[in-house]
C-alpha cells in the first residue's frame, strides 16, 4: 500500500515536471520570444555604437568647445580613516553616461513613435470594397439561408 502512494506521487511530480516543460517549450519557441531576443541583442550592439560615439566624438568634440578633458575630469575626495589613496568622482565619465543614455533613450522613442505610427496606419486602414462578384454571391448566399430556414 506504501508502495503504491508513492509511485502515485512519483507520477505525479512527473507530470507536473512534464507540464512544466511543455509550458517552457511553449513559451520559448514562440515568436515573440524569438523576436525579443534578436531586439535585445540588436540593442546591446547599438548600446556600444552609441557608447563609443560619445566617448570617441562627442565628449571629446564638447570638451574642445568648453575647454574640460571628460576622461579625466574628477573630483579627489580626502583621505578618510586611513586610506592609502584618496577615492574620487569620475564626474566626466558620469557625463558620458548621461550623454549616452539621452542619446539611446531618445533614438528609442523615435523608433516606437514610428512603430506605433505604422501600426496606427495599418489598423486605420478599411478592408477593400468587395466586388460585384462577391457582392452577388453575398446575395445568393442569403437568399439561400432563407430558403433554408422556411
Amino acid at each position: 500500500m506504501e508502495n503504491e502512494t508513492k509511485n502515485t506521487e512519483k507520477n505525479e511530480e512527473l507530470k507536473k515536471m512534464k507540464k512544466f516543460f511543455a509550458e517552457f517549450r511553449a513559451f520559448a519557441v514562440k515568436g515573440n520570444m524569438i523576436d525579443m531576443a534578436v531586439g535585445i541583442i540588436v540593442g546591446g550592439a547599438f548600446t556600444a555604437v552609441i557608447t563609443a560615439i560619445v566617448t570617441h566624438i562627442i565628449t571629446p568634440l564638447i570638451g574642445i568647445l568648453i575647454g574640460v578633458d571628460f576622461k579625466s575630469w574628477e573630483i579627489v575626495l580626502p583621505k578618510l580613516y586611513g586610506n592609502a589613496e584618496p577615492g574620487t568622482l569620475g564626474i566626466g565619465l558620469f557625463l558620458n553616461s548621461i550623454i549616452s543614455f539621452v542619446i539611446i533613450a531618445f533614438t528609442v522613442f523615435v523608433f516606437v513613435k514610428a512603430l506605433n505610427k505604422f501600426r496606427q496606419k495599418k489598423t486605420d486602414e478599411k478592408p477593400p470594397e468587395p466586388t460585384k462578384q462577391e457582392q452577388l454571391l453575398a446575395e445568393i448566399r442569403d437568399i439561400l439561408k432563407e430558403q433554408k430556414g422556411a
